[in-house]
């Protein structure tokens, strides 16, 4: 086997997942949750008499559905058709640009305050993106493809990838082959020239390995599964990618 491409996951891959939560309490921010609940209700108490308990209720009803629908589906509903799954459930209604301005609205907080970058990711890239076509295959959950690309500008990250395969684009999620043959298209590299990093079992690694590819586990912020893990290799540091994928490369 020859590598020729390699594939990033982005949360508690490239991203460290929720970091932007103690940026945004020295900015005096209220955390996301609290700040998405808040814009909800404004939003709709200025058409509607509703209260903060109906909001909360229906917020975690709609999360509840969203998620089961991510794991046993592999779609990922965007921020505006979560929204409209909750206000259906409320039985309420937004304007249809009031709408699409709320969705748009929370999906730029991570834009705003972005997260940090995990250790020696932005080196490890670099030096990767000298021998190897590099895509991004990552689900959305809030935060659109449009929001991450500007994360990923925010980090001088960008530069390096040649193609994006976000679920929202997409149109479904990890582990759907559909995630894996977006990237595959947009580089031009058959799957089994390919490598796929990511930090979890069921959506990065078996998802990449049903279609041929090889897959590490990245495991420095999320460790849950590398004891049961069926990936081809685990890395626990960035700083070890670069031999790790040398040494996938030089198995025949």
């Amino acid at each position: 086997m020859t590598i020729k491409a390699i594939t990033f996951d982005l949360w508690d891959t490239v991203f460290d997942d929720e970091s932007d939560e103690p940026k945004r309490l020295s900015l005096g921010l209220e955390n996301k949750a609290e700040t998405r609940h808040r814009m909800l209700l404004e939003a709709l108490q200025r058409h509607h008499q509703v209260s903060r308990a109906e909001v909360d209720l229906a917020y975690g009803v709609a999360n509840a559905a969203f998620y089961k629908v991510w794991q046993e589906a592999s779609i990922t509903w965007t921020c505006r058709e979560r929204l409209q799954v909750l206000l259906n459930g409320l039985g309420k209604s937004l304007p249809d640009d009031a709408l699409s301005a709320l969705a748009d609205d929370m999906g730029r907080l991570e834009v705003d305050v972005p997260p940090d970058i995990l250790p020696g990711v932005k080196d490890a890239i670099h030096s990767l993106s000298e021998r190897y076509k590099l895509c991004v295959i990552s689900d959305t959950i809030v935060t659109p493809g449009s929001g991450l690309r500007d994360i990923l500008a925010h980090h001088g990250l960008l530069k390096y990838f040649s193609g994006f395969a976000f679920s929202d684009e997409v149109g479904r999620s990890k582990p759907d082959a559909a995630m894996f043959t977006s990237a595959r298209e947009q580089m031009d590299v058959p799957f089994n020239e390919m490598v796929h990093i990511g930090d979890r079992d069921n959506k990065d690694i078996k998802g990449a390995q049903a279609l041929g590819m090889k897959a590490i586990l990245y495991t420095e912020k999320r460790d849950v599964d590398q004891l049961t893990t069926s990936a081809d290799a685990v890395c626990t540091t960035h700083r070890d990618l670069a031999g790790i994928i040398g040494a996938l490369d030089e198995v025949k």
